[in-house]
């Protein structure tokens, strides 16, 4: 279920950076196809599971340098637009990083 809606949020956050900067009238360009497919990768195979941290907290980096800096330039972006265009997903995503910080 959780790894269930950070995929969900990958997916989103891509969405809005991809349109945001106008890469694709429509859908995602190949670039962000690209990246949500390596991100949704990582997260399937992500060896902590449900108990899985917020990936900027997590000791084990499994991204590569490149798309760890790529997946950050979307989520500088997406963030905040994430309150607008999709709230339940960006408080529980805050929610999930909150509570792995705490344990």
């Amino acid at each position: 279920m959780r790894l269930d809606r950070e995929a969900k949020t990958i997916r989103a956050m891509i969405a809005l950076y991809c349109r945001g900067h106008r890469h694709a009238a429509d859908g995602l360009c190949e670039e962000c196809s690209a990246l949500k497919d390596y991100a949704l990768r990582r997260v399937e195979k992500c060896r902590f599971g449900e108990g899985k941290p917020a990936c900027a907290k997590c000791a084990v980096h499994c991204y590569k340098p490149e798309m760890r800096a790529r997946i950050r330039e979307v989520m500088r972006y997406a963030g905040p637009r994430m309150l607008i265009r999709h709230p339940r997903l960006a408080i529980l995503h805050l929610l999930d990083s909150a509570a792995r910080n705490r344990t």
